[in-house]
């Protein structure tokens, strides 16, 4: 049995700048974080030829082609497994529609369980690249480039997206005291609502040509934090955060609705700097910047909703069980 942890993240600022039909353009760059709330995937010879999937659905068919998990299915053929296997995956948070990447985990996850039960040891950054074959090329989800490589290599990263398609990730190491900032004033509030991201994403797309000068700003305000972040000034998110927010409300009609804007004001009306809904938009998880002085205000305010407790996590998917009879 293999057992493979990979983390979900959070996508702090450039987030758009990493769609492929951008950046083999313009160039785009990312700041984002891993955290540690995980999915997990397991993998185990079953006795019989059949391929068995546990999700929040079972299935059990004959053949990999008829399998209905879309990225279950295109790992396996990836990693050339055919029967007589057993996949499950578990996650730490709602499987869809989260906004923290969980569709990009599960593939890279499930890539790195299926080659660990082959016996093959594959790097962070093939796991990225196949991951992104599976869910761009093969399944053509209109979604970015990040969350797989943020999946595969954990830590606080910024990554930079190239007009040649290649990918460079570099692990931005604070010193402590900026770590421990940055992980005591960003907080995550669950605002009951899960969504799919493809019709945000598919009209944020479509309107990518026209919204080229905010995408430019994303990135310029990505740099910006980074430098902050090196300058060991955490502070300076919460106002990026909340500049870059109003930019992206403009990318697509369904990125934020009159709850989640109520909300958004609530939490600054009680100290929250700045924040963003994570992910596509339209639902998933809030998340804000403030203060620690100002949080207990906070929590009272939003204690309708149910908040997630988080730290940024150093490592990215890792085989933490690996038995063979």
């Amino acid at each position: 049995m293999i057992i493979v942890q990979s983390p979900l993240r959070v996508s702090l600022f450039g987030g758009g700048t990493d769609f492929p039909a951008y950046f083999r353009e313009d160039g785009g760059c990312v700041l984002t974080t891993a955290i540690d709330k995980y999915i997990f995937v397991t993998v185990k010879e079953r006795f019989d030829d059949f391929v068995r999937v546990g999700y929040t659905q079972t299935e059990m068919v004959e053949e990999v082609g008829e399998v209905r998990h879309g990225l279950i299915r295109e790992a396996l053929r990836m990693t050339g497994l055919s029967r007589g296997i057993e996949i499950t995956t578990m996650g730490d948070i709602p499987s869809a529609g989260s906004g923290l990447g969980s569709s990009s985990t599960v593939t890279v996850g499930a890539l790195h369980a299926m080659y660990a039960y082959r016996g093959e040891l594959v790097s962070a950054q093939r796991l990225a690249q196949e991951a992104c074959r599976i869910e761009i090329d093969i399944l053509d989800k209109p979604i970015g480039v990040q969350d797989q490589y943020i999946a595969a290599f954990g830590g606080l990263r910024f990554l930079e997206f190239h007009q040649d398609g290649k990918v460079t990730t570099a692990r931005l190491s604070l010193d402590a005291e900026t770590q421990r900032q940055l992980d005591q004033n960003l907080l995550l509030f669950y605002t009951g609502t899960t969504r799919s991201s493809d019709s945000i994403l598919e009209e944020q797309a479509n309107n990518m040509s026209a919204k080229k000068g905010i995408l430019s700003r994303f990135k310029s305000i990505a740099y910006c934090a980074r430098e902050e972040l090196q300058r060991g000034n955490p502070s300076a998110l919460g106002e990026l955060l909340d500049e870059a927010w109003r930019l992206k409300k403009q990318l697509a009609s369904k990125i934020s609705n009159p709850v989640i804007d109520q909300l958004y004001e609530r939490a600054k009306t009680c100290g929250a700097v700045g924040g963003k809904l994570t992910g596509a938009g339209g639902g998933g998880f809030l998340l804000v910047y403030c203060p620690i002085e100002n949080q207990s205000r906070l929590r009272h305010e939003l204690s309708d909703l149910k908040e997630l407790p988080f730290q940024s996590e150093f490592d990215g998917s890792k085989v933490i069980f690996n038995y063979r009879r």
